[in-house]
């Protein structure tokens, strides 16, 4: 084994490990805590956001930028053999919008809220923004949720099956390709700018991303 073949797999190695991480306490958030918060009393909130939340955050953003450079090291290795398929680039790209609403959008709103939390506990006052900072981090953790079912059905079984052997799709996209970044883009502008609809509850957010699932395996299995 030489050295590129242990970069290669301490990196597979390694997207394995902070991926489960990440993903697990998106589904955390989503799954458990969102709950448990809307039928908390408000003491119980801010407790919540001061001494739970900032921890769990911590872990999610590095988690994800973990698993973010740990794909990028990947998506090197499988460029350079001829294997990036339309459903693994796709795959890529969501996650990696998954990513940059991690970033961008989830912890730069989240520290609003855990500051004005933090600021009640200490005998002050809420941040009047405080709403519409966690309405936005929830859009883009619901968003997040609804992209992971596919994401992952893409990214894990791109190398199986005639199906998705497309050839390069880096250098030769074919119309697959170019159909599912348009519903990604449109998806990621929801994110930003729309609202969560179906995303409102658990169950049609995973009742959406099982949908989205299916809608992206026709497009690659048709197209």
């Amino acid at each position: 084994m030489d050295f590129l073949e242990i970069i290669n797999y301490m990196a597979r190695w390694g997207h394995y490990v902070f991926g489960v991480a990440w993903i697990g306490l998106l589904y955390y958030f989503n799954f458990v805590q969102g709950g448990f918060a809307a039928n908390a009393s408000d003491s119980t909130k801010v407790e919540l956001f001061t001494k739970l939340v900032p921890t769990a955050l911590w872990y999610f953003r590095w988690a994800a930028l973990l698993t973010f450079l740990t794909g990028v090291v990947l998506l090197y290795f499988v460029h350079d053999v001829g294997l990036l398929t339309s459903g693994l680039l796709i795959g890529a790209l969501m996650a990696t919008v998954m990513f940059l609403n991690v970033w961008l959008v989830i912890w730069p709103n989240q520290k609003i809220v855990i500051a004005s939390n933090e600021s009640i506990a200490g005998g002050g006052e809420a941040d009047p923004g405080q709403a519409d900072a966690a309405a936005k981090a929830l859009l883009a953790s619901r968003t997040n949720t609804f992209l992971s079912l596919p994401m992952l059905f893409l990214m894990g079984s791109s190398a199986h099956g005639s199906l998705w052997m497309k050839g390069d799709a880096w250098n030769q996209p074919s119309y697959d390709f170019w159909v599912l970044l348009i519903l990604v883009i449109l998806i990621e502008a929801n994110a930003l700018f729309g609202k969560t609809g179906p995303l409102t509850t658990v169950r049609g957010v995973i009742g959406s991303s099982v949908i989205l699932t299916v809608v992206m395996f026709a497009v690659l299995a048709w197209l």
